[in-house]
């Protein structure tokens, strides 16, 4: 049996699945403390890394960096993960939970795989046709 690219074969004998291997994606994320987080904070003094970490990797994801950071945004969290669902969930919980809220979300590439969706966006726009010109 012969398949595609990123596809694997689990042998169980007389029968064969295939299963797709997961592409791993990066997510940026940025988000604000709440009134709450910064009270506790104070109260009690920590390294949040820790426990950041374990709620990511509780909904299926990886941590690649942590920041806290100054202006817009008090935190930057670089993860990656299956798809995006998961480290969305694991946010949504830090967010029900009080401690933070304005999260903005966004896919991060490397610039080889950026490469390869501008090659994409190349072939498309052969296939585009502006408003107006016909």
């Amino acid at each position: 049996m012969i398949l595609k690219a990123r596809r694997k074969v689990i042998d169980l004998g007389a029968a064969a699945l295939p299963t797709r291997e997961a592409t791993m994606i990066r997510l940026a994320t940025r988000g604000r403390f709440t009134k709450d987080f910064v009270k506790g904070l104070l109260d009690a003094p920590e390294d949040r890394e820790p426990a950041v970490r374990k709620l990511i990797e509780a909904a299926g994801g990886k941590i690649i960096s942590f920041y806290f950071t100054t202006g817009e945004s008090d935190f930057l969290l670089i993860s990656e993960a299956n798809d995006a669902e998961g480290v969305i969930a694991a946010l949504m919980a830090a967010a029900g939970a009080g401690t933070i809220s304005n999260i903005s979300t966004a896919r991060a590439w490397t610039g080889a795989e950026f490469k390869s969706v501008a090659e994409r966006a190349a072939k498309a726009a052969k296939a585009y046709r502006p408003p107006g010109k016909h």
